[in-house]
């Protein structure tokens, strides 16, 4: 992938929510242009006041950004950052002929949503990658970062991805690349679910689950990480425990964050996901099933 002649990057953000606010932020105040494609309100707000962002890890600052109800002009790299339920909608701001020759970054919950991406964008642009992160859009144009870190794994074989690695890393998102596209994803499917599920199901936090709900969180993850061992990627059950373990105890999932706000949930993009892998591979996950009927209102 190669790196703009001036060294400065123009980067298109489809969704400048929580995850995608604070990476919009953060290039921007790392030099590069940045785009933020989204609804009329917010791209007003933005184009105002810039991105208002609120961390104890970067600190305080405000990010002088573009903004647009819809991609108008090629970019060297658009990162998808929508919610998956507003994927295919989101999707229509960035047409294809518009994009030119950039790299689709998503940056989803789930592990179907790259053959959306590809079908759209063609398979060639499209470098599935995922995130891990705290952070929340409390108003337009404003972000509360709450966890210590920033990390970005993109699945690569056959890419040069180098740079882009580099230039997410400079910005402040520590990124990796390596592994195939499903252990990527696999990888952070098989700590979600269990963490999304609970979480939401009871309206706890991680403090709350790991303790009150352990037998149930332990049960999870061992099913989860059975389904991701069955479509091919070793999965750690005492490892995910463990991080669990070490997450700060008011630490609340993404999902469960749109439940209290009253928000669709990713409840088919993550539990659904993992049912439908589950039953593919004929792996038995009654819990997980119990759950997501229990969220779904069944």
């Amino acid at each position: 992938m190669p790196v703009p002649a001036s060294g400065r990057w123009t980067v298109a953000v489809l969704g400048p929510g929580g995850v995608g606010g604070l990476l919009a932020a953060l290039l921007s105040r790392a030099g590069h242009r940045v785009i933020c494609v989204a609804g009329q309100e917010t791209a007003h707000v933005l184009r105002r006041n810039g991105l208002q962002v609120r961390s104890r890890h970067f600190g305080d600052f405000t990010a002088v950004v573009e903004a647009d109800t819809e991609l108008r002009e090629p970019a060297d790299l658009c990162v998808v950052a929508v919610k998956a339920t507003a994927l295919d909608a989101a999707a229509e701001r960035v047409a294809p002929e518009r994009l030119g020759d950039a790299r689709v970054l998503p940056l989803l919950n789930g592990i179907e949503h790259p053959d959306v991406l590809r079908a759209r964008y063609g398979a060639q642009q499209v470098v599935p990658g995922v995130i891990r992160v705290e952070s929340t859009r409390t108003a337009p144009g404003v972000i509360e970062h709450g966890s210590p870190f920033v990390e970005i794994d993109l699945a690569g074989t056959g890419q040069d991805l180098g740079p882009l690695a580099k230039m997410l890393t400079d910005a402040g998102a520590r990124t990796t690349v390596g592994g195939d596209e499903t252990a990527v994803l696999w990888a952070k499917l098989a700590f979600l679910a269990p963490f999304a599920l609970l979480t939401t199901r009871y309206g706890l936090t991680i403090g709350e689950t790991r303790t009150g709900r352990r037998e149930e969180l332990v049960r999870l993850v061992e099913e989860a990480a059975a389904v991701s061992r069955a479509c091919g990627v070793p999965a750690d059950a005492a490892g995910i425990l463990a991080r669990y373990d070490s997450f700060p105890a008011a630490t609340k999932s993404s999902m469960q964050r749109d439940a209290e706000a009253g928000r669709p949930l990713e409840l088919d993009a993550i539990g659904g996901a993992l049912l439908r892998s589950a039953e593919r591979h004929g792996v038995e996950v009654p819990l997980a099933g119990r759950l997501v009927a229990e969220l779904a209102g069944g």
